[in-house]
């Protein structure tokens, strides 16, 4: 085991503070700041670990905590919650304040970055009776914030003077010789100035407007310097609007349709990219499109917008004739049973469409028949004969998407017929070097065919025009407008709207009787006729250019589409037609560390989610929480329960369970009284600044950004009430006792607040959180209207329902058979791993197990598995917590015994998932 380090760098001072502390054999090693020790990221990053697997951990905290643990020390649920606050709050504070006295020489600024993190953790210090943050001995936690304090706490210009309990706790971890002789060896005596060379190269610190051609990352506050500040016209103005309570207005009623535009309001026309019948669609395919489509969907309910979110299935094109070839059925058969598997998937994933539909109908032959008609009228097609591939022993004509080849322009070998996903140029398949066809791998031949073309290059000025409009006045995802431009870059070419199949929308042109239209001119009209087959009125959102917007989501494949072709038809057609305001493409999302694939059984598919024994919230919770909005992003089982068992379990379901329990157990289930002191109107402040973060980032369709503010709030209130200890002050005096009841009263409406923002990721969880608080139906609408307002839902006096816990763990085991059951067979020729000695591998490298593990003579090391191995050790660490308090609560003997047992068979399962030997060795002086 190896700890690489660099000089200046202050997340080194953490993880040597650490190493120095515990005791841990390992090799330490000073390198510099650029150099990249690990081996697989692309960008340098110190501190890294390198463990005796050939693994690196390279977080600096995850380094401390392991250490602590690889020393038999077990980081407790208070030890992770401050790693996790100096993560997410502490550390982007530091960084504004560290780039403030570093680079700018603004010294005197520094107390103001950190004001916020200095009185919650004063404020924590001070109600325990403890020397250190999570009890009587040094922890994880400790080191972790002494390190982060220290660089700016050794220059004169920031005292502590008026935080009497942070300075002792200060002083105290100070004073090991591990943290003096790591603090030597890292910043070599010169405080803050010997971080200069590191600052230098670090990024400044966000500011509060995202770039954008950058994804916004920002965890609200935190970018602001920890937690924010907040003046006091703020809290005067949130306690207020906290006074005004909920609308004395009906609730908004349910739905009536059909939906139609509405004067005098918002009108909305959202639709979501149709997914190809012939498939089941999987995880990527669900958060692409019709998951996203469907948040902020609901979201413009919130807001009292006039709503119609219209998709259906893709059923025309070669796709479609190979499934039912494949399946022995017809086509029509493939789409019947194809759309219904969609239907229910998208049933169970919770997707509120208006009207989910289908293209193979009459009104999409009338509709895209008419389009044609008036684009060929006006002069917008053109006829030419071209070279296509036909697949002699398929005996077929080849659509674009079923033949793959080598890009003639970027040399990517699996480029499609059409485009080339890597370079995004238009392909004409002919054009393939090395062509194959996708259904039989033959090589295809070159044969001639009469065919119809859009005239791209005649539409060009108009469809120009009309998007230097959208993409300045609406909301396009940079990924979309790049992609755009990239077509438009070298001019436009024709474009064939014909095929040589049966399946598709007949052409009515006498000339092309035996053609269908190719389906990227007929698929984007399936938003239409699907709309028709919704409402007759459909051309009131249709044709109603100046009353509607229309949001399309989709994948950034489908974009071309969308932002070039579709457009060209309609603008071609001369028929006032609606076109898109607001283009929203993601980026892909791949599983675990490769891609999906229905054949070889790797990833979930949205008919398989079900199966988990997972609920559908939380897969869209976890979906939307990993959505890749400005790069590719991975599905992760480990992640998942991670997140699960923090975001949601932990912090989100804690909260909001504490809340409602306060009120039952202390106030007989009814809300108190509640009188306002400045640290309430302060939370109320916080608040409502994150709410309204919220609101405007769901406004842009930032929709994982605007999550990470939920979470931001349910943090504040856990700090909240952990500050203030309602159930020490219930048992107090009358001013403790109406101090406990007020905490429970905002706590309990921040949790309804919560309900509501949580509606569109998590409509099922937001109902429940509702009906357990008896939460009155207005709320739903009032807090997210006119700009979002953060009032008093749950009077005092309010009587709340049946509270119960939201969320369940994941437990590791149950992610590591659901990791192996998805992640598809293993090549069978993998040659054998090597054996080696436990000895062998301590003596290669300072070995990081434990003095009892080094202790075997022989044996063969257990296969490391660093993923079951965080699961499991928070699942050690919790169990830990669970018998400690058993303990204190003096429980039956049986039962803590029994606790015991669960708690010793993790560490043993833990032991092998690190690669050490579970049975410890005998201690001397004692028998085996």
């Amino acid at each position: 085991m190896n700890l690489f380090v660099s000089e200046g760098n202050p997340h080194c001072l953490k993880a040597l503070a650490a190493l120095e502390a515990t005791g841990v054999q390992c090799g330490v090693q000073f390198v510099n700041q650029d150099e990249r020790v690990v081996p697989f990221l692309s960008r340098p990053t110190l501190p890294a670990l390198a463990l005796p697997s050939g693994q690196y951990l390279f977080s600096s905290n995850a380094i401390c905590r392991y250490l602590f643990e690889v020393n038999g020390q077990e980081c407790s649920e208070l030890c992770d919650q401050w790693l996790e606050w100096e993560a997410t709050v502490l550390q982007p504070a530091l960084q504004q304040a560290l780039h403030m006295a570093v680079l700018q020489g603004k010294s005197s600024e520094v107390s103001k970055a950190l004001q916020g993190p200095i009185n919650v953790l004063e404020q924590s210090l001070s109600k325990r009776n403890a020397p250190y943050l999570t009890g009587d001995s040094v922890s994880a936690a400790d080191l972790v914030l002494w390190a982060g304090f220290f660089p700016v706490l050794s220059d004169s210009s920031l005292t502590l003077g008026e935080h009497k309990s942070l300075k002792a706790w200060f002083d105290r971890v100070a004073a090991m010789t591990a943290c003096q002789s790591a603090a030597q060896k890292v910043l070599q005596g010169k405080g803050l100035q010997g971080m200069k060379s590191y600052m230098q190269k670090q990024p400044a610190p966000q500011s509060s407007q995202c770039r954008e051609t950058q994804p916004c990352n920002s965890n609200s506050a935190e970018e602001e310097g920890g937690e924010r500040v907040v003046s006091e016209e703020e809290m005067e103005a949130a306690a207020l609007t906290w006074s005004k309570g909920l609308n004395t207005c009906p609730p908004a009623t349910k739905k009536q349709h059909p939906i139609l535009p509405q004067e005098g309001k918002r009108n909305v026309l959202v639709t979501s990219a149709l997914p190809y019948v012939n498939n089941v669609p999987h995880l990527g395919n669900i958060i692409g499109c019709v998951l996203s489509a469907d948040v902020f969907s609901r979201y413009g309910h919130l807001r009292g917008w006039n709503m119609l979110f219209v998709c259906g299935t893709d059923e025309y094109g070669t796709a479609t004739e190979n499934k039912a070839r494949e399946e022995g059925l017809t086509p029509q058969q493939i789409c019947d049973k194809y759309h219904a598997v969609h239907s229910s998937i998208y049933k169970w994933f919770q997707i509120d469409f208006d009207y989910f539909g289908r293209t193979t109908t009459e009104k999409q032959t009338e509709i895209a028949q008419d389009i044609f008609w008036r684009l060929h009228e006006r002069g917008f097609l053109i006829e030419d004969t071209v070279e296509q591939l036909r697949c002699e022993n398929c005996q077929r004509f080849l659509a674009d998407r079923f033949v793959e080849g080598i890009c003639p322009h970027c040399s990517y070998p699996e480029a499609r017929g059409d485009q080339c996903d890597k370079c995004g140029r238009l392909i004409n398949a002919v054009d393939l070097r090395e062509p194959q066809c996708k259904v039989c791998r033959q090589t295809p031949v070159i044969r001639s065919s009469k065919h119809l073309f859009l005239d791209l290059p005649k539409l060009e000025s108009q469809l120009e025009q009309w998007l230097e409009k959208s993409t300045s006045t609406g909301d396009w995802t940079a990924n979309a407008k790049q992609i755009t431009r990239s077509w438009l870059r070298d001019g436009l070419k024709p474009r064939c709207i014909t095929r040589d199949l049966q399946w598709g929308t007949p052409v009515p042109h006498a000339d092309f009787k035996e053609k269908v239209f190719y389906v990227w001119f007929d698929a984007p009209i399936g938003y239409l006729s699907i709309t028709a087959n919704y409402t007759s009125k459909w051309e009131k959102w249709w044709k109603n250019p100046h009353q509607v917007e229309l949001y399309n989501f989709m994948a950034k494949d489908n974009v071309p589409f969308h932002s070039v072709v579709f457009p060209c038809s309609l603008l071609g057609a001369q028929d006032n037609y609606t076109l898109v305001n607001h283009l929203i493409a993601t980026e892909y999302l791949n599983y675990e560390d490769t891609k999906f694939s229905k054949s070889r059984g790797v990833g979930v598919f949205g008919d398989m989610a079900k199966d988990t024994g997972i609920p559908s919230d939380v897969w869209r919770f976890y979906l939307l929480y990993v959505r890749p909005e400005g790069q590719d992003s991975a599905f992760s089982w480990a992640d998942m329960a991670l997140k699960n068992n923090s975001e949601l379990l932990n912090n989100l379901g804690n909260f909001i369970n504490r809340a409602g329990m306060f009120v039952t157990k202390f106030f007989e289930g009814c809300v108190p009284v509640m009188e306002l002191q400045e640290e309430d109107k302060k939370l109320l402040a916080l608040v409502s600044w994150e709410l309204q973060q919220y609101i405007q980032l769901m406004d842009k369709i930032k929709i994982r950004d605007a999550l990470k503010h939920i979470l931001n709030i349910s943090r504040h209130g856990n700090q909240y009430i952990q500050v203030n200890e309602p159930w020490k002050k219930i048992k107090g005096g009358d001013s403790e006792r109406q101090r406990a009841g007020t905490v429970t009263g905002v706590s309990v409406n921040i949790a309804c607040l919560l309900s509501v923002m949580l509606s569109p990721y998590m409509p099922a969880v937001s109902q429940t959180i509702r009906d357990q608080l008896n939460a009155p139906p207005s709320c739903i609408n009032t807090m997210l209207e006119d700009n979002g307002t953060f009032v008093c839902s749950l009077s005092a006096g309010h009587r709340i329902g049946a509270v119960s816990p939201l969320f369940q763990k994941l437990e590791a085991d149950q992610i590591e058979t659901l990791k192996k059951k998805f992640g598809g067979q293993q090549p069978e020729d993998e040659p054998p791993k090597k054996k080696t000695t436990v000895r062998n591998a301590a003596s290669a490298q300072s070995a990081a197990v434990p003095a009892p593990a080094v202790a075997v003579e022989v044996g063969t090391v257990n296969q490391v598995d660093p993923e079951k191995a965080k699961q499991l050790t928070q699942a050690v660490a919790e169990q830990g917590e669970k018998v400690r308090a058993l303990k204190a609560q003096k429980a039956e003997k049986a039962v803590i015994t029994a606790e015991v047992t669960k708690l010793l068979d993790l560490k043993k399962q833990l032991a092998l998932a690190e690669g050490k030997n579970p049975e410890p060795a005998p201690q001397k002086g004692k028998k085996k």
